[in-house]
C-alpha cells in the first residue's frame, strides 16, 4: 500500500534527509587511491553515530554493512571488504539513515582520479537522467513517465538501464511501494500524490543491462563487466511539485571527482 506522509513525518525526514546528505558527503570526499572500501564503512557508522542516527543498512535482510561500495562493474550492494580503490575506479556509496523513526537513502557517485573520458561522460550521463526527472515530477505524475525520462537520457547514449533494481518509496520502512523503475512508458503506473516520498535512483549500465550476483549473495555485477553507476535522491511530492530531501545544502549534484 503507498503510504501517504505527515507533516510531522516529513520534517523528520527532511532533518534525516539533510543528515545525509552531510555523511555522504563526507564519505565521497575521503574516498582515495588505496584506501580499503571498509574504511569507508566504518566511517560511516562513526558518522552516524556523531549524527545519533541509525543505519537503514545494516541488518536488513541480513546485509552487514552501514553502507553499499561498489566498484566499477559492481551494480549495486557491494560490501564493503579489503579490496582497496584504484586509479580510474568510480565507486557508488549507497546509504540509508533512520532519523525519529524515519528512513531516508541516497547514493553518490565518486570517479577515483585518472578516469577515463569516456567513462567520465557515462556517469555524468547518469546523473543527467536524475535530474532530468527533476523536470517534470510533480503531483499526477506516474511513475511510469519517470522511469520513461530516466531510459530515455541514458538509451540516446547507448547505455542500458538496469531492470533488476529500482528505486522504491521510503519512509517509515526502507522499501515501500510504489516500485520506481528505471525504465517505462509514459502514462503508466502508479500517479504521484502529495504526500508521498519516493527514492528515485538510475542504476545504470554503460553495456548491456544483464547482470548476475557473487556469491557472497549481495554484489550485483554486469555480465559483460562494463562499468556501472548510480545516483539515488529522496524526494518529497508536494501540492505543487517536490522537494530533494537529500541534497548537499543548495546542490542535488551526487557525483564527486577525486
Amino acid at each position: 500500500m503507498i503510504q501517504i506522509k505527515t507533516p510531522r513525518e516529513i520534517a523528520a525526514m527532511r532533518e534525516g534527509g539533510k543528515i545525509l546528505a552531510e555523511i555522504l558527503h563526507e564519505l565521497a570526499i575521503s574516498a582515495h587511491v588505496g584506501m580499503a572500501t571498509e574504511e569507508l564503512d566504518i566511517k560511516s557508522q562513526a558518522l552516524m553515530s556523531k549524527y545519533d542516527v541509525a543505519p537503514s543498512f545494516k541488518g536488513y535482510r541480513g546485509y552487514p554493512a552501514s553502507v553499499c561500495v561498489s566498484i566499477n562493474e559492481e551494480v549495486v550492494h557491494g560490501i564493503p571488504g579489503k579490496r582497496t580503490l584504484d586509479d580510474g575506479d568510480i565507486i557508488k556509496i549507497d546509504c540509508g539513515i533512520i532519523h525519529k523513526g524515519m528512513h531516508t537513502d541516497s547514493c553518490v557517485a565518486v570517479m577515483i582520479g585518472n578516469v577515463k573520458p569516456e567513462i567520465r561522460e557515462f556517469v555524468n550521463t547518469v546523473a543527467k537522467s536524475l535530474e532530468n526527472v527533476f523536470k517534470i515530477i510533480k503531483p499526477g505524475v506516474r511513475v511510469g513517465d519517470i522511469g520513461h525520462e530516466i531510459q530515455k537520457c541514458v538509451e540516446s547514449r547507448g547505455y542500458s538501464a538496469v531492470h533488476e533494481y529500482t528505486g522504491h518509496g521510503v519512509g517509515k520502512n526502507l522499501h515501500e511501494e510504489p516500485e520506481i523503475p528505471n525504465h517505462g512508458k509514459k502514462g503508466k503506473g502508479p500517479i504521484l500524490l502529495p504526500g508521498m516520498v519516493i527514492a528515485v535512483e538510475p542504476i545504470i549500465a554503460m553495456g548491456n543491462r544483464f547482470v548476475y550476483t557473487l556469491k557472497d549473495d549481495w554484489t550485483a555485477v554486469t555480465r559483460d563487466s562494463s562499468p556501472s553507476c548510480q545516483v539515488e535522491h529522496t524526494i518529497a511530492i508536494t501540492s505543487s511539485g517536490y522537494e530533494v530531501l537529500t541534497k548537499y545544502h543548495d546542490t542535488t549534484n551526487l557525483v564527486y571527482s577525486q
